[in-house]
């Protein structure tokens, strides 16, 4: 794939995607949206791919939104793509993890997209906000529902009504940030360790985990949370997998499980 606005590569079974568009802090137009889409469509069909990291070019931004400057080439599209926001914001069927590896600004949609990912590694240099009521817009891409969701009414309220930025340290404390990286630590190091620790597990459990977890708070009860789990695509598949009975036979033979993601 020959993209324009993004470096992909692959580490074993980890993919690394960075925004490549440091000269603007990595903010992005809707053809850059569309085709970190498309980098994503194809992590969630390859199941050789088991974990995504997401981070940026530079140290100034990971993201600031929109690109609100550049103008818009023939052919580019209009909208953000079904899935939304640099292809997760609205991807509603991914069950596999994504961490999000910050290193500096990640404001307005950058956030947004931050948030939508299931981990948070960041910088201490990093700061967060969703300054979009500056401008005369709001954050329409999930910011002013997950947000609540993670640091609860009031601390969200006061974040998103006066837009004030609160480093990573306040994140960590908020409840969205995993980890603060203190320099001369880098950011991207701390978040392929993590990716590493996680496929140290079957990537069946892995997807069955994130799936129940997703669908789960959804679901108006924890009895109906707990009952529904069953029924859930991938928990169906996990039990019926060779992953199962490989993990089971290598605890039993106290050796290294050899995962195979089906």
């Amino acid at each position: 794939m020959s993209n324009l606005y993004c470096k992909v590569e692959t580490i074993d079974h980890i993919l690394l995607v960075t925004i490549d568009r440091p000269k603007v802090l990595n903010a992005l137009t809707f053809a850059a949206h569309a085709e970190l889409a498309a980098v994503f469509d194809n992590f969630e069909k390859n199941s050789e791919l088991w974990v995504a990291i997401l981070t940026a070019s530079g140290d100034r931004a990971f993201c600031v939104g929109k690109d609100l400057k550049t103008k818009a080439k023939s052919g580019d599209p209009k909208t953000l793509p079904e899935t939304g926001a640099a292809g997760l914001t609205h991807r509603w069927t991914l069950n596999k993890p994504v961490i999000a590896a910050i290193d500096g600004l990640a404001l307005g949609g950058g956030f947004e997209i931050a948030l939508a990912c299931d981990l948070i590694v960041a910088s201490e240099s990093s700061t967060f906000g969703l300054p979009e009521p500056k401008v005369g817009l709001a954050a329409y891409a999930g910011g002013l529902q997950r947000l609540p969701k993670i640091i609860g009414k009031a601390r969200a309220m006061e974040m998103i009504l006066t837009s004030r930025r609160v480093t990573a340290v306040e994140g960590k404390e908020f409840g969205f940030v995993n980890y603060v990286v203190r320099r001369p630590y880098r950011v991207i190091d701390k978040a392929i360790s993590l990716a590493n620790e996680i496929c140290e597990s079957s990537p069946m459990s892995i997807r069955a985990s994130k799936e129940s977890v997703q669908k789960g708070l959804s679901e108006s009860s924890l009895k109906k949370a707990m009952e529904a789990q069953k029924h859930y695509p991938a928990m169906v598949e996990m039990f019926a997998s060779k992953d199962a009975k490989e993990g089971r036979l290598a605890f039993a033979e106290k050796r290294k499980p050899e995962w195979k993601g089906r």
